[in-house]
C-alpha cells in the first residue's frame, strides 16, 4: 500500500509516520507535504497513491482546497483536530478520520476499514464522494446564526453573536451570556447551539458551556491533564475541559 501524508506540524507528521510504520512496515509513505501549495504541486504531477491522510488546517489554509484543484480518485483519512459539526459531515459521507492526538488502535481500524471498502472507492464513485463532503460543509458555513432572539421583559430583542460571550446550562435552561455580563434565556439546548454557531469562534467546553473565544481570559492546567478556564464575564460554575477534549481546544484556540 502506498500512501500519502499531507499534514504541516512536524511532530504530528513524525508520529503518524512511526505510528504507520510500527503497524505495518509494508506500508510505503511517498511522501509528506506540508501546505496546500505544495500538495497542489504534487498531486498536479499525477502521483498515484492509495490512501491519503490529511490534516484540516494547514499554514496556508484548508486541505479541502486541495482536493477542490485536484479531485480526490484515492480515500481520505482526515487526521484533525476539527470541530465535532464537521466531524458529523465526515460520518455522513463514509469518510473516515483520526481525532488527534492520534492513537495506533484508531490508525488499525481506519486501515482496516480502508481494506474492507476499498473496492467500493472507485475513481468517479469517490470523487463524487468529496465533491458531496465539500457542498455539505459550505452549507453548514451559510448555516451559522448571526443573531439570536431573546426575551427581555415583555420584550424581544435581537443579540449579535459578536455580543455574545458564551451559553451555559443549569437546570435544564439554557441561557445566553452578553459580553456586558447581562443574561438570557434562549429556547435552544446546548447541543442545538453547537450546531448552529459558527465553530471558528465558538466552542463546546463541556457539557454545561460552549463559549466565544473572546471569552476565555485565563487558561489554568488542572490535574488529570485538565484545563481550568476562566471566563470573561465571570461565571460562578467551575469550567473544566477534559483531558481528552484538551488536545482540540488548544488547536481551535490557535486557529
Amino acid at each position: 500500500m502506498k500512501v500519502v501524508i499531507i499534514e504541516d506540524e512536524y511532530p504530528a507528521a513524525e508520529r503518524l509516520e512511526k505510528l504507520i510504520r510500527k503497524l505495518d512496515p509494508r506500508i510505503e509513505i511517498i511522501a509528506v507535504l506540508e501546505s496546500v501549495e505544495s500538495a497542489r504541486l504534487w498531486f498536479a504531477e499525477a502521483h498515484h497513491v492509495d490512501l491519503i491522510f490529511s490534516d484540516i488546517q494547514l499554514s496556508d489554509g484548508l486541505s479541502f482546497q486541495i482536493f477542490e484543484a485536484f479531485p480526490a480518485h484515492s480515500p481520505i483519512v482526515f487526521t484533525t483536530s476539527y470541530d465535532e459539526y464537521a466531524i458529523k459531515a465526515f460520518r455522513v459521507k463514509s469518510i473516515d478520520y483520526l481525532l488527534k492526538p492520534i492513537k495506533l488502535p484508531e490508525l488499525a481500524d481506519a486501515i482496516k476499514k480502508f481494506d474492507e471498502l476499498k473496492e467500493d472507492f472507485s475513481p468517479k464513485a469517490y470523487a463524487r464522494k468529496v465533491e458531496s463532503l465539500l457542498d455539505s460543509l459550505e452549507m453548514s458555513k451559510k448555516a451559522h446564526k448571526t443573531r439570536f432572539l431573546v426575551k427581555n421583559g415583555e420584550q424581544l430583542i435581537p443579540i449579535h453573536q459578536d455580543q455574545v460571550a458564551y451559553f451555559y446550562t443549569a437546570n435544564e435552561l439554557s441561557c445566553l451570556v452578553g459580553t456586558d455580563g447581562r443574561q438570557y434565556l434562549v429556547d435552544y439546548k446546548l447541543e442545538e447551539l453547537e450546531t448552529l454557531v459558527d465553530p471558528a469562534s465558538f466552542f463546546r467546553l463541556n457539557r454545561q458551556f460552549i463559549a466565544r473565544v473572546s471569552a476565555i481570559e485565563k487558561i489554568h492546567t488542572y490535574f488529570n491533564g485538565k484545563l481550568k478556564i476562566q471566563l470573561r464575564p465571570e461565571t460562578a460554575q467551575e469550567v473544566i475541559v477534559s483531558r481528552e477534549k484538551a488536545p482540540a481546544f488548544k488547536s481551535w484556540l490557535e486557529n
